[in-house]
Order: structure tokens, then sequence, then C-alpha cells
């Protein structure tokens, strides 16, 4: 027996080992090649990619094309996995990948039939964008072939990774219209129901166009607000949700800003621009950077270099030598809801003010894995595709789905050699709209969109469901020349970050389709004005400034609130009274409790006041709530403290509501008996970047995530900065002075956990540590030849 038990205890010692030596080789045989000849068909020439310190690859070949195809080969080989997932999310394809969790989002998503508007957009490019779509694709599918097993992923989901084709490249864009873009249905259909439940005069006070905060671009401030404060509030005010969370409002989600310097303001005589784009934060990271060199017809030598999107062959945003551009979201409006009429005797026909009309179907299927394959109907309008929300239906009108949504316009910002040029791209380019920020060697800074903008000016009224027998008064996109610029400010300088960008007539051209505040755009504004001859370094520190500007007046507030009356009797209001007047150090560093505190309160307010009508529109919509119908809404919420009129609070008090909201957040951050001191916000504002197989495989999280460190920062303010959401990208550069440039990113380069690159750099980046803009000396290369 004795012999029996160790024979066989050795036996699964020694098959636990191979298995996880199997595991090891397996894992290992999906790395990147990094060295080494290897070659590449349909390559014109040799191609050479070099690797520094940070594997930052500089990719230099003959013509472009060669170049898309190697760049393609890196992508396949580092983050072949991520670009699959894109272009699944975007065609509603996820359930045929990772089973019947997904199918949901695949109903959503399919409902737009992207794949096939993929096809139709790639038949109407041109032969030289086809020629560089197919050339990334051939060197995608090379890369992956030449891995010596498939991307791990892959293989713990025991599946096989698909070819990529041309068409996936334009999915990859659409799917960032989902991220930028997907919340406009159901803001429509939040303020929607508002003005169904709300007079006229409320209305125009729970939904303002602007913000007292506002810092347009042509204009020091917005005129002041004429709305008055009714006397009576709507019915449904003041109803607090069953169940209050003040975390409830934990999404730091707005993004991204960008600023600029012209020559005249510089230490140097040149132009500055900085872009931090604001995304959901995971590993493997979104962008991947990249040095793209290669000889042009007139001689000279093209270097792009910025952040590439793993799954198309192009950089976002980065620097052409000439021209730099930097990108932050448009929050226009780019989406209607038109209600329709539906005929009860025939579900293909449906009325709009146009008349009846039959919807188109498509038949589509849902691949799902493991399981039999699902059918789907989707209806199409002439007005969009057709959804039923609740006991109405309504069609999707949205610039997504006209053509020249996506294109390869956005490759042409590669050559232009000024601001004109740069802007004539931007407003042909196929992107979500997106604020562009350029800046070009000659020392000239200016701002326009880039991405579709509808072809109507947008009213107030046009960001309401449209009611059945009424129409949008917009068909097809604007033209290029009819887009709005704001070139060469007198004062030197330009910003953007998510709010009102303009205040004249401009504005209509985009519309409101959820703007910030405008808090964040101030302070960047006026930390820009205190700049004077300033450098790159200075220009970067801007983003990293983490001062509670807006939320001093909601922790004054509190303080207020919390006078003898209120803390007689009660310790641990006295103690969050303490805190909030000690542990406050104006900004959101990782040690404050009062910075928590403010903001804990601040949200726990919204709560108190907002949570029963959130409950509500949750019904009609999951997702919808009052802070995507009016993000403004702090604004909203100061005027009635303020005013504190008994029309709108029906047998409750404001005062009561706001010791209420205090309570609230001394419940949730004592839970179990845990001292309110303790409650820093780095403690809250803690770091969860992972890899999405992190929650899937426990034992091998440690391995799939970054440190979870704590971090400064939050929502209005530069630092915007949450767990999983944050700064994507901080670069800061002056084109033609790039080798002074600073570009840094969360994660790394690679999307393997055995790479060496797969976390280097994100230290720096937590840090806030400025990191080179262009490649540092080599560490490794790989030379790509022709067969």
């Amino acid at each position: 027996m004795a012999v029996w038990l160790k024979w066989t205890v050795g036996m699964v010692l020694g098959l636990s080992l191979l298995a996880a030596l199997a595991l090891w080789l397996f894992l290992r045989g999906s790395l990147a090649k990094l060295d080494g000849e290897h070659a590449l068909g349909g390559l014109q020439a040799a191609v050479s990619v070099t690797r520094d310190a940070l594997g930052v690859p500089t990719v230099r070949g003959a013509n472009r094309l060669d170049i898309a195809q190697a760049t393609g080969y890196l992508h396949a080989q580092e983050r072949f996995f991520q670009m699959d997932l894109l272009r699944r999310v975007a065609a509603g394809e996820l359930a045929g990948l990772v089973g019947a969790a997904a199918l949901d989002t695949d109903r959503a998503h399919r409902l737009h039939r992207f794949r096939a508007r993929a096809e139709q957009a790639l038949a109407s490019l041109s032969e030289a964008d086809r020629s560089l779509l197919q050339r990334y694709s051939a060197g995608v599918n090379q890369g992956l072939h030449d891995l010596r097993s498939r991307p791990f992923e892959y293989g713990l989901l025991a599946s096989q990774p698909k070819p990529w084709q041309p068409a996936d490249s334009l999915l990859v864009v659409w799917a960032m219209y989902f991220d930028l873009q997907g919340n406009l249905p159901k803001r429509e259909l939040a303020r929607g129901w508002l003005q169904a439940h709300s007079t006229p005069e409320q209305l125009a006070f729970l939904l303002p166009e602007g913000s007292a905060l506002d810092v347009p671009l042509d204009a020091e401030a917005l005129p002041p607000a004429t709305v008055p404060l009714p006397m009576q509030g709507p019915d449904w005010f003041g109803q607090p949700a069953a169940a209050i969370r003040p975390g409830n409002a934990a999404r730091s989600s707005v993004g991204s800003n960008n600023w600029a310097l012209d020559g005249t303001r510089s230490q140097h005589g040149g132009a500055i621009l900085a872009n931090d784009m604001h995304l959901g934060l995971r590993l493997p990271h979104i962008w991947y950077r990249a040095d793209l060199i290669y000889p042009q017809a007139d001689g000279s030598t093209a270097r792009i270099t910025g952040v590439t999107l793993p799954g198309a062959p192009l950089v976002v945003v980065g620097s052409n030598g000439r021209v730099a551009w930097g990108f932050t979201n448009s929050y226009g409006d780019y989406l209607d809801l038109i209600e329709l009429e539906a005929d009860p005797t025939n579900p293909r026909r449906f009325r709009s003010a146009a008349g009846w009309e039959l919807a188109r179907e498509y038949r589509e299927t849902l691949s799902v894995k493991g399981e039999a394959a699902q059918s789907f109907l989707v209806r199409e309008s002439s007005h969009g595709p057709i959804r039923q929300i609740g006991e109405r239906w309504y069609a999707l009108r949205w610039v997504a789905h006209d053509a020249g949504a996506v294109n390869l316009e956005l490759a042409r910002l590669e050559q232009a050699g000024d601001l004109a040029a740069a802007q004539a791209v931007a407003n042909r380019a196929g992107i979500p709209a997106q604020n562009m920020l350029a800046a070009d060697a000659s020392g000239q800074i200016g701002w326009t969109i880039a991405g579709p903008l509808p072809a109507r000016d947008a009213s107030l009224a046009s960001s309401f469901p449209y009611r059945a027998g009424s129409l949008p008064a917009w068909q097809g996109l604007r033209a290029p020349d009819d887009y709005p610029r704001w070139n060469q400010p007198a004062d030197g300088q330009l910003s953007t970050a998510n709010s009102r960008q303009l205040a004249g007539t401009e504005y209509r051209k985009l519309g409101d389709g959820g703007a910030d505040p405008g808090a964040r755009a101030r302070q960047i504004r006026d930390a820009l004005r205190g700049l004077t001859r300033a450098d790159e370094r200075a220009v970067h520190a801007i983003g990293l400034d983490s001062r509670a500007l807006f939320l001093q007046g909601w922790r004054a507030r509190a303080l207020r609130t919390l006078d003898e009356a209120a803390v007689q009797g009660r310790p641990l209001r006295a103690e969050f009274r303490r805190l909030l007047r000690d542990s406050w150090q104006g900004e959101a560093s990782v040690d404050s409790v009062g910075y928590r505190l403010a903001r804990g309160y601040l949200y726990a307010l919204y709560a108190q006041v907002f949570g029963g009508l959130d409950a509500q529109l949750n019904q009609l919509e999951a997702g919808a709530d009052y802070d995507l119908a009016n993000p403004r809404w702090p604004l909203v919420l100061a005027q009635l403290l303020d005013a504190r009129p008994s029309g709108w609070l029906r047998g409750r008090d404001w005062r009561a509501l706001e010791l209420a909201a205090i309570d609230s957040v001394i419940a949730e951050l004592t839970q179990g008996g845990r001292p309110l001191a303790a409650a820093t916000w780095g403690e809250r504002n803690t770091a969860r970047i992972a890899h999405p197989f992190a929650k899937l495989l426990p034992p091998l999280a440690r391995w799939l995530s970054a440190p979870a460190d704590a971090m400064p920062g939050d929502e209005h303010m530069p630092r915007v900065s949450g767990p999983s959401f944050g700064q994507s990208q901080r670069m800061v550069v002056s084109p033609g002075r790039e080798a002074q440039g600073i570009l840094s990113m969360p994660g790394g380069q690679s999307g393997h956990p055995l790479s060496p690159y797969f976390l280097a750099g994100h230290a720096a980046w937590v840090r806030g540590e400025p990191t080179p803009f262009l490649p540092g000396p080599s560490r490794h290369t790989l030379t790509l030849l022709p067969n």
C-alpha cells in the first residue's frame, strides 16, 4: 500500500508538472517574434522593425503599403484577440466566441447590420484605400500564422481564431461608434420621458442647454442663463430610490482633454499640442504605439509617430513632423429616435410623417458557442433600423448608418503639411465625431470637428424622440466645407474637454449630445493662461492637475449643513464634519478623506433627489438615467438647494434631505465597523485594470492584471481617473520637435502576460512621469523579407 501510494502521488505530481509545462509551452508559443528574419509574402521590399525598451516599434519600409502590411503583422502578433473582440462587438458576433452570455449585446448591435455596411463601405473606397486594407489584412493573417501556437485566449476558450478581412478594419471603427456615441438612444429616451412628465417651464430648468462653467472657444463664457426656477416641481421629483447607494455615480467616464499653445506662447517659438483621450482602461490597452517611416514620391521621408488602434493601419493621434493632431469626443446630437406607428395587421408596415411604408426585413443568424445558432429578425425603415421600446416603435436615425460614416480619410493626415490641410482631412474623415485640435510647424493652432455631422442645425427639440407624425429635418451628412472651425485665437491658446465648444450659432451644427458641465474645460483654460514661454513639460503638467476646484463648493455646502444642531448627539456626523474640514487638501489625492466625503455627499444628494427618477427611467431602458439626460445636473441641484423651493419637495424638507445624504455616506463607508477616517480617496479610486480573462480565471488574475495602485484624480478636473477609466494616453508634442515630445499610456504594447512588454511603461503612467514621444534605442530588430 505504501509503495502504491508513493507511485500514485508521484504520478499525480508528474502529470501536474507535465500539464503545467505544456501550458507554459503553449503560452510561450503565442509570444510575438522580436528578432530575426521572416518572410512576409506580398512585400515589395524588406521592412525593418526595431523595438525599444518599452516595445515601441519603429517600422521602416520602402513604401506605405509595405508599412501597412508590417503594421498588420505586429498588431496580430501582439493584439489579435483585442482586434477580434472589436470586430465582433461592432458586428454583433461575440456569442460565437464566448457563448450565450453575449447574446443580448449581439442582438443590440446586430440591429445595425454593420458587417453588411462594412462590405458596402469597402466597395465604395478608392482603389488605393482598398489596397491599404488588403495589405494590412495580409499582414495580420501572416502574423497570426507565424505564431507557434494560437493566441492564448483562444486556447483557453477552446476556439480557433478566424482570419482577418479588409472589411473587419472598418468594423473596428464602428466599434468606436458604440463606445463613443452608444449612449445617445438612452439619453434621448430619458429626455423624452422627462418631456412627457414635466411642464415646459420645468423641462427648460431641468435640461439646460449650457452651463455657467462653460468656456466656449468663441466667447469668454456663455451668455447668462435666463431660465427661471419654477415654483412647482414635477410630481416625480424628490422621490428617492428604494435602495440608495451614494457611490451609484462612481463613473468618472466622461472623456478627453486636448489643449494647444501657438508659437507666440511657447519657449521655442513652435506650437505645442497636448492630448489625453479618456477611455475604459483594460489589458491589453486599446492603443498600440508606433513610429512609421517611409519615403515619399517627392524624395522626402515621411515619419508618423503616435498611437494606432489595433485592427486599423492608421496612426489615430500623433505627429507627422509638420502637423500634430489630437482628439476629444464631441458630445453632439448625432442620433434621432423617430416614433413610428405600427400597422396591427401587417408586422412589416409602419407609418412616419412621410407616410406608410413596408420595412425591409433581414434574417440574421447569431452564432452561439456550444449551442445552436439563433435567428434574429432586423427591420429597417427608410429612416433607419426599427426597434420596439416598451409599447412604442422607433426608427434609429444615426450618423453611423450613413454612407461616409466610416472611411480611410484619416490616413491623409500623414501627408498634411499645415493646419488648413489637416482640417480639410478632418472634415472628410469617417470616424465618430471628434474635437480635433491641430498644430503645425509654423506655429498655428486650430479647432474643428473630425467625423460626420448631420446635415441640419440642431435645436433643443432634436434632442428628444420625434413623436409619431414628425420627422427630423436632416437627410445625409453635412458638406465638409460647412464645418465649424476656430483658428488662430487672439490669446494664443485653445482647449476642449467635452463641454460646449461654441457659444454662437455655429454650435447648432453640432447640438448637445450630453456635453460636460465645463468645470474641467475651465480649469484647463485657466491653467493655460498661467503659462508664459512654456515648454513641453509645462504643458504636460496641466494634464496631471487633480485640484478639486469643482467640489470646493459642495464641501462648503456640507459643512454649512453640519452645524451644531446637526451633530448634537451624532458622533459620526461630528466625525464626518471634522474629516471634511481637516482632511481636505484641495485635490483628489489618494490620502484625502475629505475629498471622498465631499464627493460622496454630492452623489448621495443625487440619489436622494433623482434616485426615484432613475428607477423609472431604468424600467424604460436599462442604463437610462438623469445623469445621461443632463450631465449638468450638479448645477441644477445647486440652484435648487440655494432656492429651497417648497413646491419641489412634497412632504420632505431640504435640510432633512441634505442630512439624509450625509447619513447615507456615513452608513456606506462605515460598514462592518470601519472607521470613517480610513475612507481615503485612494481606497475608493484603486486601479482595476485587467485582461478580460482575469475574472474568468481567478488563479491567473495576478498575472493578467496591472497593480492595484491608488490613483489620484477624478472627474471634473484635468486628471480624470477612475478604477478602470481614465487618460488612455498622455501626449505632448510640437511639430518638428518630436524629440522633445512626451507620450505615455497605461498597460503596455503587448497583450501577452509573458511578454516583457505586457506592462512596460505602465508604472511611469501611474506616477505621471513624462516618457519620450519618439522610441528609444533599439533593443530588438525584426526584419520582414519579401518572398
